[in-house]
Order: C-alpha cells, then sequence, then structure tokens
C-alpha cells in the first residue's frame, strides 16, 4: 500500500460540525489515489456502515473509528466546571475485536456516561481496549491540551497512561498544521514527548469539509448549531480555511521535516483488516415449547388456526398452507412467524387494538391462520410471492399496527421476553430539506425574516423537491438567483447544506429484535426520555442482518377501540372484528361526507 492517509476525519454525522458527505470524501479520497480513509465522527458511529459500502465500491480501504470524548474523572461524574471539559481521543479500529470494542465504547458512553456528550473514562477504555488503534487528538485531546497549557508533567503522564493502555505500538501522537498560531511550538513539543517515550507519530487534517472552498459552508454550519449568526463575535468558528481533505502533495509540504508522520498513517492503514460481512442473518430464537422445533410449532399453530378461521379446510387451503410453510422453513423463518405470532397474541390478549394487516403480509396464509393479519388471502385473491419470495431472498416485513395509546405495553413485552440487551427501537435522521435549508442559511447570514420567508416559498412544496429542481421550475426564483448577490449566497449555502442530517430522532414503528446482545452488532446510544435506540437506521439495520418490525402505533385504532367500548357500554352489542366489505350503511356514511380521520 503507497500514499498517505487521512486518519482523522469527520463526515456530516458529526452532526452540524462535519459538512462532509461521506461518498464525497470516499470519491474525493479516491480521486486523490489514496489507498484508503479512515471515519472518525464525533462520539457517533451513524456513518460507519454506509462508509464501509461507499469505500468498498471505489476500491478504497475503510477505515472505521470515532473520536470519542474522555471524561476528565469518571463517565457517572456529572458536576459542572468540573466534568463538563472533555478530552478528545481518536479510536480507529484494527480488527473485528477492535470494531466490536468500539462499539461497545461508544454504546456505554451513551447509556453510562451521557453528560452533554456521550463520555467514555479510562475504566471503559481499559476494559475495551483490544484491536484499537488510539491517536491523541486535536487540540482538544488531553495530551495536547496539557502541553499547550504548559502542563508539561501532565502531558507525559497522560501520554505514559495511554501507551501503557493501548500498548506502545498501539498509540500515537498526532501532528496537525492548520496555520494556527500554536501549532509549530506545540507540534516541537509532541516530538519531543514522542522521542522521550518511544512512541510514534502521525500527521493528521482533523477534516471536517471536503476542500478549501467549503469552509465558508461549514462556518454556516456551526452557526446552524449555536443558533448564531456569522456576525456573532464571540461564536463558535475554526480559525483558519485548512480544514479540508489535503492531498498527499499537501501534507507532504506541511511535515516535510518528519516524513515518518506520512509513512505512519500508510502503516496504520495497513494493519487495519475489518470485514463486516454484510448480509448474513442474525435472526432471534423463539422460546419453543420442550421437545418442538420452531418448524414444527409453527406447523402445529397453523393446524390449529386452520380449524379457527375455516369451516371447511379444502384441498385448496390445505396445498396453499403446505407451500407457504415449505417457503419459509427453506428460508429460515419460522422463529420470525413464532415472534410475530407471540406479540400479537399478546396484545389481543391484553385487549389492545390490532390492525387487520396491511402490505404485502395480507398474502399470506400462515399470517391468517396464525392470527397475525386478519384478511382472508384466499378469498381476496392475494399473492403469498409478493410477501416472501424464494427467488429474491429478503427480510419478511410485516407491520403491525397497535393502537397508540398502548403500543409502548407490546414493545414492553417484547423487551421482557427477549432481554433488554436484545431489543432496541431504531434511529432515524431529520435532514435540511430545501425550504428548511434556506431558513436555516438565512438565520446564519442574518438577513431579514420576510426576505427569507419570500425566497423559501418560492420552492415548490413537492415532497422531495430539491434547490436544482426549483430552480429549473421557478423562474421567479432563477432570476433572483441571477441578479441578486445576498439571494445567489442564500441560495449557494442552502444547496450546500440540503440533505445533510440535521438531527437524530427515533423512527415512529421501528423495532430490532436480535439474537445476541444487540451491541455485538450495532452500535446503541439512549435518547432524552431514556429509550435506546440504535445508531444505525434501518437500511442499515437489515443490511447488518438483523430483524426490523414495525410496530405502528395508530391513533385511528384508539378511536375505534373507544368507539367499541362506547357502543357496548350504552347498547350492549360488542361488534365484529370486521365488517362486511359490502356494509351499505358504512358505505352510505362515506359518501355523505360525514367523516373526519378516516384511515
Amino acid at each position: 500500500m503507497a500514499g498517505f492517509v487521512h486518519l482523522h476525519v469527520h463526515s456530516a454525522y458529526s452532526l452540524l460540525d462535519g459538512a462532509g458527505r461521506i461518498e464525497d470524501l470516499v470519491r474525493t479520497a479516491k480521486e486523490l489515489d489514496m489507498p484508503a480513509l479512515a471515519l472518525t465522527d464525533h462520539g457517533v458511529m451513524y456513518g460507519c456502515v454506509e462508509f464501509y459500502k461507499a469505500a468498498r465500491a471505489y476500491d478504497i480501504k475503510p477505515l472505521l473509528g470515532c473520536e470519542v470524548y474522555v471524561a476528565p474523572r469518571t463517565r457517572h461524574d456529572r458536576k459542572p466546571r468540573l466534568d463538563d471539559r472533555l478530552n478528545h481521543l481518536v479510536l480507529i479500529a484494527e480488527n473485528e475485536q477492535g470494531y466490536q470494542n468500539l462499539m461497545t465504547l461508544v454504546s456505554r458512553a451513551f447509556i453510562e456516561g451521557f453528560y452533554y456528550k456521550p463520555r467514555v473514562d479510562k475504566e471503559l477504555l481499559a476494559e475495551h481496549k483490544d484491536g484499537l488503534i488510539a491517536l491523541s487528538s486535536c487540540l482538544a485531546g488531553e495530551v495536547p491540551a496539557r502541553l499547550l497549557a504548559g502542563d508539561e508533567d501532565g502531558a507525559l503522564h497522560a501520554a505514559k497512561f495511554y501507551r501503557d493502555l493501548f500498548g506502545p505500538n498501539n498509540f500515537f501522537l498526532e501532528l496537525q498544521d492548520q496555520n494556527l498560531p500554536e501549532q509549530p511550538q506545540l507540534n516541537g513539543k509532541i516530538l519531543s514527548l514522542a522521542k522521550k517515550l518511544n512512541l510514534e507519530v502521525v500527521a493528521t487534517n482533523d477534516v471536517h469539509y471536503l476542500r478549501r472552498e467549503d469552509a465558508v459552508y461549514h462556518d454556516l454550519l456551526l452557526c446552524i448549531q449555536t443558533g448564531k449568526s456569522v456576525q456573532h463575535a464571540d461564536r463558535l468558528r475554526f480559525p483558519t480555511e485548512e480544514f479540508y481533505l489535503k492531498s498527499e502533495t499537501e501534507m507532504a509540504h506541511l511535515f516535510n521535516d518528519v516524513p515518518e508522520a506520512l509513512t505512519n498513517t500508510r502503516t496504520i492503514a495497513e494493519r487495519c483488516q475489518v470485514d463486516l460481512k454484510l448480509g448474513q442473518m442474525h435472526l432471534p430464537k423463539f422460546p419453543l415449547p420442550t421437545g418442538l422445533s420452531a418448524e414444527a410449532y409453527l406447523k402445529r399453530l397453523c393446524r390449529q388456526g386452520l380449524e379457527r378461521r375455516y369451516q371447511q379446510v379444502t384441498a385448496e387451503i390445505e396445498e396453499r398452507l403446505n407451500y407457504e410453510l415449505n417457503v419459509i422453513q427453506r428460508m429460515g423463518y419460522s422463529s420470525y412467524f413464532l415472534i410475530v405470532w407471540d406479540f400479537v397474541r399478546f396484545a389481543r390478549k391484553q385487549g389492545i387494538q390490532v390492525g387487520p394487516g396491511r402490505g404485502s403480509a395480507a398474502g399470506s396464509l400462515v399470517a391468517y391462520t396464525l392470527g397475525i393479519t386478519d384478511i382472508d388471502p384466499l378469498a381476496h385473491g392475494l399473492l403469498f410471492e409478493r410477501f416472501l419470495n424464494p427467488e429474491r431472498v429478503s427480510m419478511p416485513d410485516i407491520d403491525i399496527d397497535f393502537a397508540d395509546n398502548r403500543r409502548d405495553e407490546v414493545i414492553e413485552y417484547v423487551t421482557d421476553t427477549y432481554g433488554a440487551d436484545h431489543v432496541a427501537q431504531i434511529i432515524t435522521f431529520g435532514t435540511m430539506a430545501a425550504r428548511a435549508a434556506i431558513r436555516d442559511v438565512g438565520r446564519a447570514y442574518d438577513f431579514a425574516y420576510n426576505d427569507v420567508d419570500r425566497i423559501a416559498k418560492l420552492v415548490p412544496t413537492e415532497p422531495g423537491v430539491t434547490l436544482a429542481a426549483a430552480l429549473e421550475s421557478s423562474h421567479e426564483l432563477a432570476d433572483l438567483y441571477e441578479r441578486e448577490q445576498w439571494v445567489r449566497n442564500l441560495i449557494d449555502g442552502a444547496q450546500k447544506l440540503e440533505g445533510l442530517p440535521r438531527h437524530a430522532s427515533t423512527h415512529a414503528a421501528g423495532v430490532v429484535i436480535s439474537a445476541r446482545p444487540l451491541v455485538e452488532y450495532v452500535p446503541l446510544q439512549k435518547t432524552a426520555d431514556g429509550m435506546i435506540t440504535t445508531q444505525y437506521p434501518w437500511e442499515t439495520i437489515e443490511e447488518i442482518g438483523l430483524l426490523k418490525m414495525d410496530f405502528l402505533g395508530l391513533r385511528t385504532l384508539t378511536v375505534i377501540q373507544e368507539t367499541r367500548r362506547l357502543v357496548e357500554e350504552e347498547q350492549g352489542d360488542k361488534g365484529r372484528s370486521i365488517m362486511p366489505l359490502n356494509d351499505h350503511a358504512t358505505y352510505e356514511l362515506l359518501a355523505s361526507g360525514n367523516t373526519f380521520g378516516v384511515f
């Protein structure tokens, strides 16, 4: 492997801090003829699988990492002024064990150590150090921060600690040169410290955006993060325009007197070998009655369901059921159906309103006999192959609707059944849509609200519309863009930031259940209200082979449940689970228009 490698890189998943999109970073690294690239976002691993796939697609080696926050005392301490200063430390997975340890560290930082930021401490680092390469980080790292403060003994002690913890071949001191006034002297001290402790150094650039000219857009992003405008003198800002993905030539020019700092980056990249093995399935095991396999138990339940669902079981029904069971068994999804059957059964027993079925799952006779759905696929000519097709290997996907005021009870039941460390909800990211990006950038530039609002309203309201498309479709917007410099600045800034992740939240329905503790497959985090979520979005959850289910909370079902209660209370009539599809009175009501909130 030849060439310099960037080992300290932030993507847009360093939310409102990194301005580089993952594919852009990887593509640019390839264009710069770099053999590998690291991803080390602040405190999170949101983009690791996306980055891994992109790097493989561009035929460069992905180095999976994170710039973690280290608590000054312990991860449990949360006293103002004592515990709000955080030390940065870059960690890169050298192998699969390192990747596992990185996921554990990042997860426990959120779940156990969150205080403004997710924090590890030295105890956690000692527990999960194996397979990791550590770098001393930027000016906010413990070693450089102590050197800057004149605490050379403290810096020596910290460097010794990390050297002894990770091993002398797995802890490197970073040299950076973004033309900051304090860096020449600091780098001299770091080199002296490296010599004293027999440590190696690496050149890094703390990359936060793609090219030098993107610094202005990164500055806007920081304004959006802090809620301040570019006019604020005391706002958070990067002091130079040097935090971009520099070429090997540029880095060699900066560190021509320390060539080993460049070659060491390549050496580290050569050492790193992480294979994520995407596409393998890790389905949970349903707790079975003694002596029964999942296939046998599923078949028994379906047979029992046939007797309940049909007065007469015809040859056609038998043939369809056997066909579906054979496909399910061949594809290894028997446990999946048992899991869904179990929590739907729980919901019904608890009097929680469950939807009749939606999407392609309504085409499954197995789902119908198990009571997962209430729609007879044979009576309605629905195809099983739309749901599960042996020619198209993919995870089954049954969306289950529950009354929205009792959905959490079902999730709690699943958590109790499979274990709290095996169940989590799924993260999702809110991104900057076209209009929102205009408004955000307008605030960052401190443009007049009414002027920005007028421009934003020229963008069509259709879902997914881009600013490029808006400039094509709106002659007024295009004309203002050409004539008014402030509009050009506004739109240019918004286009650069459009589509970047703005915040993390919880998927409205997604729940993941795993065979082993989830942290072995995916990094986790805790939300402000104490909910555990994955750090990978649902697309990635499927790619790494985990079982994703949609537990949808529908207000409509809550209304139906309450309506039934009132009918029973007033008329003593419990009603039927499904009204006839040709009920004349129902059609008359719909035709009258005297309805509201019909789903």
